[in-house]
C-alpha cells in the first residue's frame, strides 16, 4: 500500500522507515527541503517539496493512490488542514493528525479526524512513571463516556476468571498483562498474583471498580 507522510521531523522520518520496512510504498512531503536528511540511508519513496495541505503537493505525492495519510508537522493548524483536505478532498480514509494542543484534539477527534495529542499523552506517561497514582486512567473516548485503566490485581483476586473482576455495565476487562506480555482478555483466563488488567470503565465509576478491586471476592 501507498502511504503519504507530511512532515519530515523525527516522528515523519521514524515512521517512514518503519512503513517502508514493512514492504510499503512512502512519500514524505515538507516545506524544508533540508529536513529529507533525516531519513534513513536507503530510503526508496519520494521527497516532495511543499506544504501539505496544498493539493497539488499532495498529488505529487500520490495521494490518490495513498491508503493513509499521516499529517505529523510541528503546527496544530498545518496538521488539521492537511487532515482534512486527506479526507475531504481525496476521500482518504485512514488519516491521522498530530496535535500539541489538547484540548484541540478532543474537538477533532469528534468531528470525526483521529488525531495523537502529543503533550498530553507525554505528560500522562512520565506522570504514570513518576507518580503511579497521578493518572487514573490511560485512555478516554472522544465522547467522554469510556475510559481505559490499568490496574495491578490483587493478591485476593489471584486464581479466580477475569471476568469475576468485571461489574456488568460498569466495568469489562479488556486485556490482561502477565510477566510483562500483554493478551486479550477472554472468559478462560485465570487471574494469578502479579497480573495487572486493563479495564474500560464508565466514566464516573473508576472509584467504584477501584473499591471492587480493593474488597477482593466475596
Amino acid at each position: 500500500m501507498h502511504v503519504v507522510i507530511v512532515g519530515c521531523g523525527r516522528v515523519g522520518s521514524g515512521l517512514a522507515r518503519i512503513i517502508e520496512g514493512a514492504g510499503h510504498s512512502v512519500a514524505v512531503l515538507d516545506k524544508d527541503p533540508t529536513s529529507f536528511r533525516r531519513l534513513h540511508d536507503g530510503f526508496g519513496g519520494q521527497q516532495v517539496v511543499g506544504v501539505g495541505f496544498d493539493r497539488d503537493r499532495l498529488e505529487a505525492a500520490g495521494i490518490r493512490d495513498a491508503v493513509a495519510v499521516a499529517a505529523v508537522t510541528n503546527g496544530d493548524n498545518s496538521n488539521i488542514l492537511t487532515a482534512r483536505v486527506a479526507r475531504e478532498t481525496f476521500g482518504v480514509d485512514k488519516v491521522v493528525a498530530r496535535i500539541y494542543d489538547p484540548r484541540r484534539a478532543v474537538i477533532y477527534e469528534r468531528l470525526g479526524i483521529p488525531t495523537i495529542a502529543t503533550v498530553q499523552w507525554t505528560i500522562d506517561r512520565v506522570l504514570r512513571k513518576l507518580l503511579p497514582d497521578a493518572s487514573e486512567h490511560d485512555w478516554v473516548d472522544p465522547s467522554a463516556h469510556v475510559v481505559v485503566i490499568e490496574r495491578p490485581v490483587a493478591t485476593t483476586w489471584a486464581g479466580h476468571p477475569l471476568t469475576e473482576i468485571e461489574i456488568p455495565g460498569v466495568a469489562r476487562a479488556v486485556a490482561l498483562s502477565r510477566m510483562g506480555v500483554a493478551q486479550v482478555a477472554s472468559p478462560e483466563l485465570i487471574t494469578q498474583d502479579g497480573d495487572v488488567v486493563h479495564l474500560a470503565v464508565a466514566v464516573g465509576h473508576v472509584d467504584q471498580i477501584d473499591r471492587h478491586l480493593a474488597e477482593g471476592v466475596r
